[in-house]
């Protein structure tokens, strides 16, 4: 497999035989060797809002606080247009 990997997100289901059925058309790809990941809830998952508050009360995100972190202004960059 190549180092750099593009992702396609789709929804499937498993079915009775232990198969993994889409429920969509993949893109059009030519033949070749992919990995798959599936993702599937877990008998004690937490809800996404309980993930989300978790996130925010992490320790590893206190540096966002941080004055010294906060270099840009409203003055920065310019305004998007968004009716062109």
């Amino acid at each position: 497999m190549s180092s750099t990997l593009t992702a396609i997100e789709i929804t499937g289901h498993i079915t009775e035989n232990n198969e993994l059925k889409l429920d969509s058309a993949l893109p059009a790809l030519p033949p070749q060797k992919v990995r798959v990941i599936v993702m599937f809830p877990a008998d004690d998952d937490i809800s996404e809002d309980e993930w989300l508050y978790a996130a925010a009360k992490n320790q590893a995100f206190d540096v966002l606080h941080d004055p010294a972190e906060d270099i840009y202004t409203l003055n920065d960059g310019t305004p998007v247009d968004h009716e062109t």
